[in-house]
């Protein structure tokens, strides 16, 4: 049995949709009591084996643990705070830290194998690099609560030298299907598509800085498709431990991401770049590229696919039919 928390929202509802191709039906899906009807959607036309509230469900990891540990064989943690503006750190302390801390070490005392989401948002500005090397853990500095809540947990299971029994991924700009709910956090290429459909356009920030042009601020993007992928890469292998990046190794402009869309669209590209908010300003990534190669040394050696294609698949197959994963 797997348990995936998080499984309604972007990424969890993706691999539990990736787990029925590979025809696993065996999965709980833990997430809150009163989903959004985008969320109600991303499950619909997935297999399950039961549904539980989040509170109710560490509630009893606390008390008793789940369910019999040899029924058991992973714990898939996606469930968290992701809102980036959150301003409340208590609550993104116990919701994100905290419940983190308690699940890992339920698998551990059980045999469970443990993957959980951690964040690219972990690398701040990007000034120290973005290497998943675990001796750099203590030196990044996020530009936001949510990404200090996932450093936290990062760096607790350095200190207590835990990295070699769990797998903590960091995610880079993923985008795709089954995102609809996810509101101001909702990926650029969503947000993109419903400008062009109401106004035929496409708004980027103006660069401030000389050696990049307007829009070629560049990005790791990836689609949801290849993060699921590169996510269940760690399922079966016990062997294999540590923080990972997950991206494309790809810094990409958004002026080469915009073009995508409007092909996708079979429309001719009309970008508009508006003025940055000034608080913005002096905390915008310029530059933002996973460095791979310590995944790819693990034996994940699946090619990732390319920029292009990847929209043309959200747009066409998803965006445009507003359909989800099924």
């Amino acid at each position: 049995m797997i348990v995936v928390t998080g499984g309604a929202g972007f990424i969890g509802s993706a691999l539990v949709w990736a787990l029925n191709k590979q025809g696993r039906k065996d999965i709980i899906v833990v997430d809150e009591a009163n989903l959004s009807d985008e969320k109600k959607q991303n499950l619909s036309h997935l297999k399950l084996k039961d549904y539980l509230d989040k509170d109710p469900f560490i509630e009893k990891i606390r008390r008793s643990g789940l369910m019999a540990t040899k029924k058991t064989e992973a714990v898939i943690h996606m469930g968290a705070c992701s809102d980036t503006t959150e301003t409340n750190e208590q609550f993104l302390m116990e919701n994100n830290y905290e419940y983190t801390k308690t699940l890992c070490k339920y698998c551990l005392n059980n045999k469970v194998r443990f993957i959980y989401a951690s964040s690219a948002a972990t690398y701040g500005d990007g000034s120290k690099g973005y290497s998943d090397s675990e001796q750099i853990i203590d030196r990044l500095k996020p530009l936001n609560l949510y990404g200090k809540s996932k450093q936290l947990f990062d760096k607790w299971a350095k200190d207590n030298k835990l990295l070699d029994k769990i797998v903590g991924l960091k995610y880079f700009n993923v985008f795709g299907p089954n995102e609809y709910h996810k509101g101001e956090m909702r990926s650029v290429v969503l947000k993109a598509y419903q400008q062009i459909k109401a106004t035929g356009k496409m708004r980027l920030f103006k660069s401030y800085r000389a050696e990049y042009a307007d829009g070629e601020q560049k990005r790791d993007f990836l689609y949801i498709k290849d993060a699921v992928d590169m996510t269940l890469f760690f399922l079966d292998r016990l062997e294999v431990n540590g923080i990972f990046n997950v991206g494309s190794g790809i810094g990409q402009p958004w002026n080469e991401l915009a073009n995508a869309i409007f092909k996708a669209l079979g429309k001719k590209p009309d970008i508009e770049y508006f003025d940055m908010p000034e608080e913005l300003k002096e905390r915008y990534q310029y530059f933002t590229q996973a460095d791979i190669s310590k995944l790819r040394n693990a034996g994940y050696d699946k090619s990732i696919t390319p920029l292009e294609e990847s929209v043309r698949d959200y747009v066409q197959n998803y965006l445009i039919p507003h359909s989800h994963l099924a």
